[in-house]
């Protein structure tokens, strides 16, 4: 896992709402959840061209985790920072950071495998054309 947010190839900030905060005042476990869910598939969606309504191969999550070193909260601006852990035929592994400053360590770290598969089959389908090079792009090195 890279120790600064700096040390990832993609970062962007991402907001954080009023209704984000639990009754503690800070974000909700299920929030990092849902901006790692932001940050990957705006990502896909402007870098890879990933038609996440009508296209034929869709991302399905096959797992997630997330690891809180600290608190985030509103009205915070969160930088999310991604990278490519590995990159398989069909199946990608994403490193996700959260934080409040770009150069700055992370509040909160974890992973996502999505899969993808056909949208009418549900079976796996190559990763292919501009959505496997935007995720090489993101490769860090082994």
């Amino acid at each position: 896992m890279q120790t600064l947010l700096s040390d990832f190839p993609y970062r962007r900030v991402l907001g954080t709402r009023w209704a984000d905060n639990d009754i503690h005042g800070h974000m909700n476990n299920v929030q990092h959840y849902a901006l790692f869910d932001t940050l990957i598939n705006a990502y896909l969606i402007r870098e890879g061209g990933h038609d996440i309504r009508h296209g034929a191969v869709i991302g399905v999550c096959a797992e997630s985790q997330c690891r809180y070193h600290s608190e985030l909260a509103f009205p915070d601006d969160v930088v999310g920072a991604l990278a490519v852990a590995k990159l398989g035929r069909s199946s990608v592994t994403y490193e996700l950071a959260l934080g409040t400053a770009e150069d700055g360590p992370p509040a909160a770290t974890g992973s996502f495998t999505h899969v993808f598969v056909d949208r009418e089959t549900r079976r796996p389908t190559p990763i292919e054309g501009r959505l496997r090079e935007c995720l090489e792009r993101l490769l860090l090195p082994e």
